[in-house]
């Protein structure tokens, strides 16, 4: 998936952090301390002399109109610089997260990963010092004029990797990711229903698709972090922003252990024992179940913006995308960026990598992930479709980051949350645990990590 795999963040979270890039500092030495920052060497942006290189990357680019657009750029890019060959090895976002760890150790490392920006991946490739930091090139090709802070703290650590959110960048994100929910809007005609408003009319849809014999809601949790992307935009309606940006990038200052965050998981584990999940959440497949959906097998589906294009080839306009508003009238929930583009401390082609990394975000990139049925992290507004998922998911993003806030991925906080709140999840999800029983679960984790 694109992550999830990636983090906007306005009003009282955007003001909880700021960017702060240093000069040019690779990461820690291999054996987890970090070193004195070390000078990095010159630096090039026109490759075209350099003669021919082979370009080997790593990406998580694999369902259709992810796929697309980087076959798509790929090609241009080698059209462009002839010298340079791109040696592509793409992966569904779990394998991906399994054997980057190892190939990134190995004397013929790739030269450019998607790296989940999590402190148990991005974090811990920077702290064993298998990242280059890319300060010099963000300044050389004006990435921070590209970019917006509130986007690249999000690939932003401290050389050892301690501090999530200021320090060096070490990766650059291609789309704009935001979980909402996705629902038939044939369905809802038949149940005599609008699309709710807020998280109140939400459960009563749901309701009503219960008692007229439907599968309110789709969920495939099988591989644990589903089941994230479902509790984080319902822990947005309970718990304040930012104390949400703090628990998801493992800040001290916040707690699980709060009459909010408990709300929060009754609620979702309420919808199990209401009966408005499908059967076996637990045992389900991610894509079994968005496939479902399009199916004609339920109502309703909780997840990111990068199935829109998936579910729309399925679906056509019955297709349908919105982010339930706050008592307030405003919208918080889970998003942010994709997995972002990064460069290995054992790339031979540093300058050639940090090119192929501009080239996937440029201004003409952006308009290829749009026309692609990608969300552009940047100039969203501008590439706006007319109509179908593809607005109402460019609609809601824009929203939620212009007047509301875009909440972190909860398994950023720790190297370990990831395993941690996917399993606390299941169990709550099973009834095998209660509210308090999980948000203990998930403190323990959080408090010895930030203590």
């Amino acid at each position: 998936m694109q992550r999830r795999h990636s983090i906007l963040t306005m009003g009282a979270a955007g003001a909880a952090l700021a960017l702060g890039l240093t000069a040019c500092a690779p990461g820690a030495s291999p054996g987890g301390d970090a070193e004195e920052p070390a000078e990095q060497g010159e630096i090039t942006t026109d490759i075209s002399d350099l003669g021919d290189i082979t370009l080997t990357v790593w990406d998580q680019e694999v369902r259709g109109g992810q796929n697309e657009q980087i076959e798509q750029l790929n090609a241009a890019f080698e059209e462009k610089y002839p010298n340079v060959t791109i040696d592509r090895n793409s992966q569904a976002f779990d394998d991906l997260a399994t054997t980057l760890r190892l190939a990134i150790t190995d004397d013929d490392a790739p030269d450019v990963v998607q790296a989940n920006n999590g402190r148990n991946t991005m974090g811990a490739f920077v702290e064993a010092g298998q990242l280059r930091a890319l300060d010099d090139y963000a300044e050389a090709y004006g990435w921070g004029d590209r970019y917006s802070e509130s986007i690249l703290q999000y690939s932003t650590y401290s050389d050892d990797a301690t501090v999530f959110g200021d320090g060096s960048l070490y990766g650059l994100p291609q789309v704009g990711e935001v979980v909402g929910i996705f629902y038939s809007k044939s369905k809802l005609d038949e149940l005599g229903l609008e699309v709710p408003a807020d998280w109140a009319a939400f459960d009563e849809a749901l309701q009503t698709a219960k008692d007229a014999g439907e599968t309110p809601m789709q969920l495939g949790n099988i591989e644990q972090w589903p089941g994230l992307h479902v509790f984080g935009p319902l822990q947005g309606a309970y718990v304040p922003a930012d104390q949400i940006v703090d628990l998801g990038l493992g800040n001290p200052g916040a707690s699980w252990t709060t009459p909010e965050n408990e709300e929060a998981a009754a609620h979702i584990q309420g919808w199990v024992e209401d009966g408005f999940f499908n059967e076996g959440v637990n045992g389900t497949d991610y894509d079994a179940a968005w496939q479902d959906l399009a199916a004609g097998e339920g109502v309703f589906l909780i997840g990111g913006s990068w199935l829109a294009a998936d579910l729309e080839d399925a679906m056509g306009d019955d297709v349908g995308f919105f982010v339930p508003a706050l008592e307030d009238g405003t919208k918080a929930t889970t998003g942010g960026t994709g997995l972002p583009f990064a460069i290995t401390s054992g790339s031979e082609n540093p300058d050639a990598a940090a090119a192929y990394i501009d080239f996937l975000t440029s201004d003409e990139a952006m308009g290829i992930l749009a026309e692609t049925g990608n969300l552009p992290v940047n100039d969203t507004a501008s590439h706006a479709p007319d109509g179908g998922v593809q607005a109402e998911v460019f609609t809601e993003f824009g929203e939620v980051t212009e007047s509301g806030a875009v909440l972190p991925y909860l398994d950023y906080a720790t190297p370990t949350f990831a395993d941690t709140m996917g399993q606390a999840l299941q169990d709550l999800l099973d009834g095998r645990s209660t509210p308090a029983e999980f948000t203990e679960q998930l403190e323990t984790d959080y408090a010895e990590f930030t203590g």
